[in-house]
């Protein structure tokens, strides 16, 4: 399985599967602010120590300031 599939997977399973839309645009926005908003900002990611992503940002500009 490669990192895209297994990314598409984790969409259906924590998305798509639990909603049903009525129009493609209104998928294709929902599923747009939640990789935007949740997965890239909020979700926590074990390549950054199970840091949210703008955790890990802010700690790695603090520590990179001098």
């Amino acid at each position: 399985m490669t990192m895209r599939q297994w990314k598409v997977g984790s969409l259906k399973n924590e998305l798509v599967h639990h909603r049903s839309y009525k129009t493609r645009v209104e998928a294709q926005e929902e599923i747009t602010e939640y990789i935007e908003i949740f997965y890239n900002r909020i979700r926590r990611h074990s390549r950054l120590n199970d840091e949210e992503p703008a955790v890990f940002a802010k700690q790695f500009e603090l520590a990179n300031q001098e």
